[in-house]
Formats: C-alpha cells, sequence, structure tokens
C-alpha cells in the first residue's frame, strides 16, 4: 500500500485492518512519499521490505530460478549493504554474525560477508 502524507490521518482508521495484514504504509519503507507513482514502480520492481525476526533473523527472498548468478549476487550484495546502512547507531560489536542463502527446501549455503 502507498500513500501520500497527507491521506495517512485517514489511513489511521484502517490501521487495525491493513496492519494485521502488513499493508500499512510506512516512512521508513518508502510507502509514504508525495511521488506515489516512483513509489508504486519501485514495489514493482522487486523493491522489499525486511524486518529482523524475535532471534535476529532476516528471512527474505533475494532471487527467482530463472535469475542469473550475478543477479543473485547483486542482490545478496544489495541486501547486506542494506542491513549493515541501517544498523542502529547503539549496535555494539559484530553486527551480522553469519549470512546463509538457502531454497526454499534445502540445505543453506553460508556466505562469506567480506566478499561483499
Amino acid at each position: 500500500c502507498v500513500a501520500t502524507p497527507d491521506m495517512m490521518k485517514d489511513l489511521g482508521k484502517l490501521g487495525p485492518i491493513l496492519g494485521r495484514k502488513g499493508l500499512m504504509p510506512k516512512p521508513k519503507a518508502g510507502t509514504v512519499t508525495e511521488d506515489v507513482g516512483t513509489a508504486v514502480k519501485n514495489l514493482k520492481g522487486g523493491q522489499m521490505d525486511y524486518k529482523a525476526d524475535k532471534s535476529g533473523v532476516v528471512h527474505l527472498p533475494v532471487g527467482k530460478v530463472s535469475f542469473t548468478p550475478d543477479q543473485l549476487q547483486e542482490n545478496i550484495k544489495t541486501l547486506y549493504q542494506s542491513i549493515m546502512r541501517d544498523k542502529p547507531s547503539d549496535a555494539k560489536g559484530e553486527y551480522v554474525r553469519s549470512f546463509f542463502i538457502a531454497p526454499t527446501m534445502g540445505p543453506g549455503v553460508r556466505v562469506n560477508t567480506r566478499s561483499l
């Protein structure tokens, strides 16, 4: 869901419904903006919002079977850089302890973050 800032007051009434479904626009995710066209284009182009679960694990698709190895590598690199860029300022120590990619069904493979 994408909205302009002035629409958020009205959307607030739908918060209980949209929030439960994960559809409530969020400024941090870029879905509350004056430039709705660009936001929709970005979302259709594959932009995703991610969030860590309670144990700090981020689950997110980074590609499809039809992607080339270069496309997958670029998506993984972009995801890692985004996670590091969004690191909270009060986070101390090693922020990313391990990084794995895995198919839906099957074993995961550890990614060397130094190569990213």
